[in-house]
């Protein structure tokens, strides 16, 4: 029903939400039914990469279709890396998003704990970005959305919370007891309550340093 009675019978479509694997497959099953070849294809790397056609785009289905669709998804990205079976795209896309919503958390903290000790910001920033604890949140968000307070980066915390829920739903439905990724998924479920559905994922680093004070 839907949208697939409008597609003809060799139609590819290319998923490029954040969804559960699980839903993905069973929605693959049901178009392929009709002839149509789902792939799921989520992005990562942010408005500045969008805007200029570097993404990265995750694929997941079968290598002869992604190689027909291959130009499309060139067009948006400068990384294209199949993952896999149609699925495994958006699995990815979930544990991408949880690795690097943890470490956005852990630097929140290391910020909120340094300064409170008499570090500056800066100093501290620079420090992980000189040594191991180097990642994505330190080289792109920390002093320009974090530190700054301008929590605008463009991506919504609700958005992340609702990824790391779908990676902490998939280990559930693996059998699997992950720790530190069911206490991610509830701690940004309840910043993303707290602070509202308008709020940057960045100003987690906000809520941790409310928490903290309490």
């Amino acid at each position: 029903p839907g949208f697939a009675t409008a597609l003809r019978p060799g139609a590819v479509v290319i998923d490029m939400s954040s969804s559960a694997p699980t839903q993905t497959i069973a929605l693959a099953q049901e178009l392929q039914a009709r002839d149509v070849t789902l792939i799921d294809a989520p992005v990562s790397g942010g408005v500045a990469k969008a805007r200029d056609g570097t993404l990265a785009i995750l694929v997941g289905g079968e290598a002869e279709v992604v190689g027909r669709v291959r130009p499309a998804l060139e067009a948006m990205g400068a990384s294209i890396i199949h993952t896999g079976a149609t699925g495994s795209a958006h699995c990815m896309k979930a544990l991408n998003n949880y690795v690097s919503a943890a470490g956005l958390v852990a630097v929140s903290e290391a910020l909120h704990v340094g300064t409170r000790f008499g570090l500056t910001p800066e100093t501290i920033v620079e420090a992980l970005n000189a040594s191991t604890g180097r990642n994505n949140t330190t080289e792109r968000k920390a002093l320009p959305f974090m530190v700054s307070q301008s929590y605008d980066s463009g991506f919504a915390m609700n958005l992340m919370a609702k990824d790391i829920g779908i990676a902490a739903d998939l280990a559930d439905e693996l059998g699997l007891k992950v720790v530190e990724l069911a206490l991610m998924a509830r701690l940004w479920r309840e910043a993303s309550e707290a602070l509202g559905p308008d709020a940057d994922h960045t100003a987690m680093h906000r809520f941790v340093g409310e928490t903290a004070r309490k």
